[in-house]
């Protein structure tokens, strides 16, 4: 328990202290976008590479990490399907979507998985998962939707191959396929790109909740509301649903019911951030289920241990 109660103290202080960097000024206005853009292009692609060369593939195909991405891709097309009806724009809706089904299984997700179960090895596999299978449909969406119009057809299509976050996955996978593995004059330096990542995200999310419209109060109060309820109500039912369905036991019921219920991921808001598309939005989300994620992954282990 401890270990989940530290990570969550964790996220929290670093987005505290990007808060009040900014209610102080210690910061110029801008921070937010330039450090969503170096995790964009630096921090992450760094990130996906090194943990995806070092995975073994072999876990993706877990039955936790199938119907996690099924259940994810389930709720995501529900809200797509409200925001139509709604008549949000095209980027409302994929963010809405990914903020509905993209889990935090990195900085929640792992130590989470080692209190209930003792082992970081279904938070790995839901990640390694997301990185190779949900992040690149949502990053070729954002990049079709943020082409000008100008560009050549190929230019165009070819864009998300572009993409510097799929560009690290890609290379990752290719390292890890071949088993291959990265010189050691060349790790270090990747790693330490990498550790970036994870801190400029949440240090920027901080900031932009000083900055930006004040949480909720972005005029997306029914979009955050029902992102909030397919993420955090929804998404643990269909997971156990799909669950029972394919036979799993008790153990591994909890393990898709508790990934399920994990907080929308910090990627979402970065990318939001960085395409301009819904950023109180994806930035309302993320915070809202990660408050949240703790007493709901605590009752759901109550209930199913």
């Amino acid at each position: 328990m401890l270990d989940v109660i530290e990570g969550f103290w964790t996220i929290g202080v670093v987005i505290g202290v990007g808060y009040l960097a900014a209610a102080r000024e210690l910061v110029p206005d801008g921070t937010v976008e330039a450090l969503s853009r170096v995790t964009f292009t630096l921090g992450t692609p760094a990130l996906l590479f090194t943990i995806i060369a070092a995975a073994p593939l072999h876990q993706v195909l877990s039955p936790p990490l199938v119907i996690t991405v099924t259940a994810a891709l389930l709720v995501a097309g529900v809200f797509w399907l409200l925001g139509r009806a709604w008549g949000l724009t095209p980027g409302e809706q994929l963010i809405g979507a990914m903020a509905s089904g993209y889990v935090n299984a990195a900085n929640l997700g792992i130590p989470i998985a080692v209190y209930v179960l003792g082992d970081a090895v279904y938070a790995s596999a839901v990640l390694l998962g997301q990185l190779l299978l949900v992040q690149p449909m949502a990053l070729l969406g954002l990049d079709l939707l943020d082409a000008d119009g100008t560009a050549s057809r190929w230019r165009t299509m070819t864009r998300p191959l572009r993409n510097p976050m799929t560009v690290g996955s890609l290379l990752g996978l290719l390292f890890s396929v071949q088993g291959w593995s990265i010189p050691g004059e060349w790790g270090a330096p990747l790693e330490m790109i990498g550790d970036l990542s994870v801190p400029a995200m949440l240090l920027a999310f901080g900031m932009s909740l000083r900055w930006g419209p004040r949480p909720l109060r972005g005029g997306a109060g029914r979009e955050v509301v029902a992102a909030v309820l397919l993420k955090m109500a929804a998404m643990p039912l269909v997971g156990l649903g799909l669950g029972l369905l394919w036979g799993l036991d008790a153990q591994l019921l909890l393990v898709v019911a508790v990934t399920c219920a994990l907080p929308s991921a910090q990627n979402v808001f970065v990318l939001a951030t960085v395409y301009r598309q819904a950023p109180e939005l994806g930035r309302d989300v993320v915070l809202t289920t990660t408050l949240l994620s703790l007493p709901v992954t605590m009752l759901l282990v109550l209930l199913l241990r």
